[in-house]
């Protein structure tokens, strides 16, 4: 009996030790959701901002990076992510793309306006985790959102 007194603190400290760790990735992997939906959403606001705007609007497609990364299409306050920069949004429309986002339908009645965060010729978005060594940094895939576009 004299032995056994010690062991149950030390299964105690090594369950404790398992279960604070599964309960930091947990919080870690609902960080990481909770930064794709942003970015998801605020592509999607963007895609919407310029689907009203004209296709030769620079200063529309200037906005629609803001909007993408700030929530206003003026720049300001802090990005909605965490490393998010204007330099992440990538903007196909129908005169960057011409061969799949001008002129679409049988008649030729509307044009599409594609945004994406890490999407072709952007970096790509990292979340970067508070605990690397219980969940690794996470390199998202590109975050697009395509709409149709006023002629």
């Amino acid at each position: 009996m004299k032995r056994q007194r010690g062991v149950a603190m030390v299964e105690l400290a090594i369950s404790i030790l398992v279960l604070v760790t599964i309960a930091f990735g947990i919080t870690e992997f609902g960080r990481a959701i909770y930064q794709y939906n942003t970015l998801a959403k605020t592509t999607r606001d963007a895609a919407r901002f310029l689907s009203t705007r004209d296709a030769n609007d620079a200063l529309a497609k200037t906005q629609a990076r803001c909007l993408a990364v700030h929530g206003t299409p003026t720049c300001d306050g802090a990005p909605l992510a965490p490393g998010l920069t204007v330099e992440m949004v990538s903007i196909c429309d129908a005169i960057s793309c011409p061969g799949d986002h001008a002129a679409q339908g049988s008649a030729p009645v509307m044009h599409l306006v594609t945004v994406s965060i890490g999407g072709p010729n952007a970096t790509p978005y990292t979340f970067e985790s508070l605990l690397s060594f219980v969940v690794p940094d996470i390199e998202f895939g590109p975050i697009s959102v395509t709409m149709k576009q006023v002629l």
